[in-house]
């Protein structure tokens, strides 16, 4: 709070106060209420006038505003931070939903590539058999020709077949 509005809080509080605040004669002429038996004079003590209570609790009524001023500015910061962190943790939904999907289509293809990597490996098997059987009749039917072309054989049921290496 700023010293124009603390004096204008100062001011409005000591106006209020005034009616109440003032000089009290008192009805009798020979001894006033300040005076003691003895006709000497004492300043009597009993607190905090009102002006000075006005003024303490001025003071404080400005702090306390300064403090609610704070409060509000600190809580509309929270607030727009929570809001903030709220639409984050909304996007950071979705992107962990469609990563969800995507990593179960993922999984299904992979599932289903594995699939046919075993069927091909099979049919890859299935047909080096069918091949190495099919060399072996070529080879048959070479050593037929050569027979018949008049070539000599040493052994003829001792063809050997090699499987190919992998």
């Amino acid at each position: 709070m700023d010293a124009k509005t603390k004096l204008i809080i100062w001011i409005a509080t000591t106006a209020a106060l005034l009616p109440f605040v003032g000089c009290h004669r008192s009805e009798s002429p020979t001894r006033t209420d300040w005076q003691l038996d003895n006709g000497s004079t004492s300043t009597v003590s009993q607190g905090p006038t009102a002006v000075e209570s006005a003024i303490a609790l001025s003071d404080k009524y400005a702090k306390l505003s300064e403090e609610a001023a704070a409060l509000r500015l600190q809580k509309q910061t929270l607030d727009t931070e929570n809001q903030r962190l709220k639409n984050d943790l909304q996007s950071c939904r979705v992107q962990s939903e469609q990563a969800q999907k995507e990593l179960a289509q993922t999984n299904d293809l992979l599932l289903q590539t594995r699939v046919e990597l075993n069927n091909w490996k099979n049919d890859v098997l299935g047909f080096r058999g069918e091949m190495q059987d099919a060399q072996k009749v070529q080879l048959e039917a070479l050593l037929k020709i050569l027979k018949l072309m008049g070539g000599e054989v040493n052994q003829p049921g001792n063809i050997q077949t090699q499987a190919p290496k992998e």
